[in-house]
């Protein structure tokens, strides 16, 4: 609600309309209270005069944001001059008014030198002027005091809901460059984690193709008689699978870090569970392993993707969470390989990591056309991956 209300203020057809309608309240409160006449009114002189200074004192608020210090100069001396013109009675409120709220609009719509060049050269003009007003019989008193006190207070509260404002615009920028970096940075999560998912598929794939190659080879050994053709298509099918682990070999080498281990090291899989768990219990955190279902084989890409989720669950709980125990039970559906990871922690809120993890196991699920549930659960935190075994995105 707080936000709309500052976005209305800001919008420029609402203050158009705000500076539109104090400038018609003016002028319609000066006319009102000369039409009372006589000594009931605040206004002196010729009526045409009057007018014309009611005009003087609420037209230029019209400009109050681009052009304060001449809003100032002009009502000022339409105040003075109306003040002038009613002695020895008592002035209207209108000019007072007028003469305050322009001393605001200085302090709040100009900048620092500006407005406060205006300020010193305004209060000491009004003192001579009312002094001189009193010397020459245009005023009884010639105190100004009183309305330099106001005009003063009018500036400075100007000034301050101008530096509100400044920091309100400062703090919403920054909120937005910090969205900004946030989405860039999330972006850059996907693309890391999504590089990662390619080194390990491709990892995955030359590995499967060398065994191709090798039965291929050996097949054609213990193959029996010529049969010119059998032995032609496993050729065919040892060389093209050499240049294809050749060409996986480079495109690995460019998409693997140094830090990232061999090229065509065996990626670990859901038979790897056991050893992930007593990992996370050497480092401190006791983990119940549990499978339901028939173990049974499945792609190693899907394989890949389950542990690696399980891994970074178990990895979660132990650096973020600040649990005391956890738990991974890992289902064989009929259709599909269900994952678990459950602890007793208060979860990732304040926890200071970056989201990446979050981040990896989406990727790897949305790879394989799966549901992802993380979040708080029965005073701990789950993290559930569903893979479908025949999936794929």
């Amino acid at each position: 609600m707080f936000e709309w209300v500052v976005a209305l203020a800001r919008h420029r057809r609402f203050q158009m309309i705000t500076d539109v309608a104090l400038a018609a309240a003016l002028l319609i409160a000066s006319l009102a209270d000369q039409l009372k006449g006589g000594t009931g009114s605040g206004w002196g002189g010729p009526r045409a005069v009057q007018i014309v200074l009611a005009f003087a004192i609420s037209v230029p608020f019209l400009w109050r944001r681009s052009h304060a210090p001449l809003v100032v100069l002009i009502v000022a001396i339409a105040s003075f001059v109306s003040v002038a013109l009613v002695e020895p009675r008592q002035a209207a409120f209108e000019p007072f008014l007028a003469i305050v709220l322009a001393f605001y609009s200085v302090g709040a719509y100009t900048e620092e030198r500006r407005a406060l060049t205006t300020l010193l050269i305004a209060i000491p003009t009004g003192v001579v002027a009312g002094l001189l007003a009193a010397h020459f019989g245009w005023s009884k008193t010639g105190n100004s005091l009183p309305t330099i006190v106001w005009v003063t207070t009018a500036w400075i509260v100007g000034r301050v809901i101008r530096s509100w404002r400044g920091r309100a615009v400062a703090l919403e920028h920054a909120n937005r460059i910090l969205e900004e970096q946030r989405e860039l940075q999330a972006q850059a999560a996907v693309a890391v984690e999504r590089g990662r998912i390619a080194r390990e598929l491709h990892d995955v794939i030359a590995h499967n193709i060398s065994m191709i190659v090798v039965q291929a080879g050996a097949a054609a050994r213990v193959l029996e008689g010529e049969q010119p053709n059998v032995r032609k298509a496993l050729e065919t099918i040892e060389i093209t699978g050499r240049e294809t682990v050749d060409e996986m070999r480079t495109l690995l080498g460019v998409l693997r870090r140094a830090d990232d281990g061999h090229a065509l090291a065996p990626q670990p899989g859901l038979a790897a569970l056991d050893a992930l768990v007593a990992q996370v219990r050497a480092a401190g955190l006791p983990v119940d392993l549990q499978i339901e279902g028939t173990p049974m084989p499945l792609p190693p890409g899907l394989d890949l993707s389950a542990y690696r989720i399980a891994q970074e669950g178990l990895t979660n709980a132990l650096k973020h969470a600040g649990a005391a125990r956890a738990s991974v039970r890992l289902t064989y559906a009929r259709d599909t390989v269900e994952i678990e990871i459950r602890d007793d922690g208060a979860g990732r809120a304040g926890a200071g990591g970056t989201g990446h993890g979050l981040v990896g196991m989406r990727e790897r699920v949305a790879l394989w056309g799966g549901k992802l549930q993380v979040g708080p659960e029965r005073g701990g935190w789950v993290v559930r991956a569903s893979l479908p075994r025949g999936g794929g995105a």
